[in-house]
C-alpha cells in the first residue's frame, strides 16, 4: 500500500503517510488516503470529472492546496472522488493539472466515514528521498 493511516498521531484527527517513486504518484496517492478516510472508494463511480490547475512555488505547498482544493470540491459540490490523473511540471514554480474523478454523494449508495473538514499544517511535511517522496499529513475532521 503506497500510503498508511498513523494511529497514534492524532486522537481527534485523522493522519497519513504516504510514499511515491514520483510526485505524481504521492500526490495521487495523498488524494486516495484523504478519501479513504471520507468514504469505501470502490462504492463510487467516475462519472463527474473536475479539471483542477494550481500552482505554488514549492511543492509542499502545492500538495497542502492540491489535498484542500479536493476537500473544498467534496464540500461545495458534494462530490466524492475515487480517481485521480496527476500531472506537475516545475519552470519557475510548480504547476499541477490534474483530473479528479468521482460522483455525487449518495448516502444510501455510499458508505461514508468521517468527513474531512480541512488539510492541517500539524506536523505536515513532504520530503524527496534519492528515490521517492514522502509525506505526513493530518486531516481535521
Amino acid at each position: 500500500m503506497p500510503y498508511r493511516y498513523l494511529e497514534d498521531i492524532a486522537t481527534a484527527d485523522a493522519a497519513f503517510e504516504v510514499k511515491g517513486r514520483t510526485l505524481e504518484e504521492l500526490f495521487r496517492d495523498a488524494a486516495i488516503a484523504t478519501f479513504e478516510v471520507m468514504v469505501e472508494m470502490k462504492s463510487v463511480k467516475n462519472e463527474i470529472t473536475k479539471t483542477i490547475e494550481l500552482e505554488n512555488q514549492t511543492v509542499d505547498g502545492l500538495l497542502f492546496d492540491w489535498l484542500s482544493e479536493l476537500v473544498y470540491l467534496k464540500d461545495a459540490e458534494a462530490i466524492v472522488f475515487s480517481k485521480f490523473d496527476v500531472n506537475i511540471r516545475k519552470n519557475d514554480v510548480y504547476k499541477l493539472n490534474a483530473i479528479a474523478s468521482g460522483e455525487g454523494i449518495d448516502p444510501e449508495k455510499h458508505n461514508l466515514r468521517s468527513d474531512v473538514k480541512a488539510v492541517t499544517y500539524h506536523m505536515y511535511e513532504v520530503k524527496e528521498a534519492k528515490d521517492h517522496w514522502s509525506a505526513k499529513v493530518i486531516l481535521d475532521i
